[in-house]
């Protein structure tokens, strides 16, 4: 098969996220994380769509957070089946008209007909379609000079806004699913979506122990868009040890497949770990052989030297990889959000920080560090 004609999209414009509690959220986005939430749902969205909205911005990071009001809304249809989590990804494209026509074609499923909307800065037309990614859809927009996200928002006035996006978000870099199987969503996302292979890795953490505990095995495969460099990493459990791998554990933990993490792009990590901290915001650990060890592994690897103390690195528990030469980037995660809010039903999502000094893989060392580090918290917590 040849390459397929671009959807025409231009970015990955905002998260859709359903939440049970709306004001927790907006301490995380606001309070720990310095987003400005910058738009609400009015009182007839609210009513229309049963669900209360609030929209949190830093630099071109945009997060949708939804709470159920009484039964029958998006919001409490999912969570109904999960705990919070990701609902929808908005791309924001050139045609819609033509984005709509290609996926049909393809066999793409719309839910909805395009919707039009007008408001006195511009128009808005918008659809969404089913995904294999679970219960999570694509929703596809483009914008006329139309002021808010979507219709029914109404601005958050300045004297009541807060957050400055101090620590540096500019966008979102990637976004990682968990599948069972994933080779029905690969298939999906290149002759639905037109998107391409880009990157690939597979391994077992059983070698760690011995396997003596069982370890975390998987396979993760990355596709992209090219034309816009939209990029999701794709990830499904591995043998031996499938029930007990880390990527079960999540799938089991949100009831389903969907998005695990989505990964922020900063200019500065270190400030801005180090501030995050300040805030209160929790890091996954990285174990201290890791830094032990970091010396020699950027010595004899393509990187060769970094601009960063290996010291601070370890204080902040940052990591680091490269897959060219002298080029490389620096990456932490935040604790999963059920962790992180000491709730279950807040559900298995977490945020990686992410800068990148010229490289644009995923970096396989620190892939396998990430899963290392997740599975050691799933051990300690007894669920591996």
């Amino acid at each position: 098969m040849g390459k397929l004609e671009p959807l025409g999209i231009k970015r990955l414009e905002a998260l859709h996220y359903y939440v049970r509690d709306l004001e927790r959220s907006r301490h995380f986005y606001v309070d720990m994380m310095d987003f400005a939430e910058v738009w609400r749902s009015s009182p007839a969205l609210d009513q229309a769509g049963r669900q209360r909205s609030s929209v949190f911005r830093a630099g071109d990071v945009v997060v949708v957070c939804s709470q159920p009001i009484g039964e029958g809304g998006r919001a409490w249809r999912y969570l109904r089946k999960h705990p919070d989590g990701v609902g929808s990804i908005v791309f924001e494209v050139e045609d819609i008209e033509r984005t709509f026509k290609l996926l049909e074609q393809r066999g793409g499923t719309p839910i909805t007909d395009i919707q039009r909307f007008q408001d006195d800065g511009g128009t808005l037309a918008m659809f969404n379609i089913t995904t294999p990614f679970g219960d999570t859809t694509f929703r596809f927009v483009q914008r006329g000079g139309f002021r808010a996200l979507y219709s029914g928002l109404e601005e958050v006035p300045a004297t009541a806004a807060r957050g400055g996006n101090r620590f540096g978000f500019q966008r979102i870099d990637h976004v990682t699913s968990n599948f069972q199987t994933m080779k029905p969503a690969l298939l999906w996302m290149e002759h639905v979506m037109g998107f391409e292979p880009y990157w690939e890795v597979a391994f077992h953490t059983s070698d760690v122990d011995g396997g003596a505990s069982g370890g975390s095995g998987l396979k993760s495969i990355v596709m992209w868009e090219p034309q816009s460099g939209v990029k999701f990493a794709n990830n499904e459990p591995m043998r031996p040890f499938f029930k007990a791998s880390q990527i079960n554990v999540f799938n089991e933990d949100l009831r389903g497949d969907g998005v695990q993490h989505v990964a922020l792009e900063v200019p500065e990590i270190l400030g801005a770990v180090r501030g995050l901290r300040e805030q209160g915001v929790s890091f996954m650990p990285t174990p201290k052989a890791y830094y032990d060890m970091l010396p020699g592994r950027i010595q004899h690897s393509s990187i060769g030297k970094i601009d960063e103390d290996i010291a601070t690195l370890a204080e902040l528990g940052i990591l680091i990889d490269g897959d060219a030469q002298g080029k490389y980037m620096l990456q932490i995660f935040v604790k999963e959000w059920a962790a992180l809010h000491g709730d279950p039903e807040a559900g298995p999502f977490f945020y990686e920080i992410i800068q990148r000094k010229g490289d644009r893989g995923f970096g396989a060392g620190n892939f396998r560090a990430l899963f290392e580090s997740i599975e050691r918290t799933q051990r300690a917590e007894g669920r591996i």
